[in-house]
């Protein structure tokens, strides 16, 4: 997992998860609602996290219940994360790696490679083509 592992864990504030197996568990246990606050403070913006991740009225019910993300949610989360790291190791920046983010990308059918991070075909896409990219295959 390397680099991404890493600072998806300092992200996090636990160990960095060194196995599929620990990025699981993380899933499972669920994260807490202020998680997005740090995915603000990463640079995405509110808009970006109701379309990927959960929308606020959603978030405001679970903060105000006391509840953690679904798994589901969770594990957006972690892929949103795993990519942005991945993107700033890439282009050596995050304002660089968001911008990438952001942008229509012909090789993605010309959509917007952040917003396929909804589904994990949309996550596999993305990855397969930051790695290319890392690669020299694509620029």
């Amino acid at each position: 997992m390397g680099a991404t592992s890493v600072q998806i864990g300092e992200w996090l504030g636990v160990p960095a998860p060194a196995t599929d197996s620990e990025v699981f568990e993380l899933v499972q246990k669920r994260l807490d609602p202020s998680i997005v606050q740090l995915l603000l403070q990463l640079g995405l913006e509110r808009k970006e996290i109701d379309e990927v991740i959960i929308p606020l009225r959603t978030l405001q019910h679970r903060r105000s219940r006391g509840e953690k993300l679904t798994v589901e949610q969770s594990d957006r989360v972690l892929s949103v994360l795993r990519i942005l790291s991945l993107a700033e190791e890439i282009y050596s920046s995050p304002e660089r790696a968001l911008a990438w983010l952001r942008r229509v990308n012909p090789r993605l059918n010309n959509l917007v490679p952040l917003l396929l991070l909804r589904t994990s075909v949309g996550i596999r896409m993305v990855e397969d083509l930051l790695i290319q990219i890392d690669e020299g295959m694509y620029i």
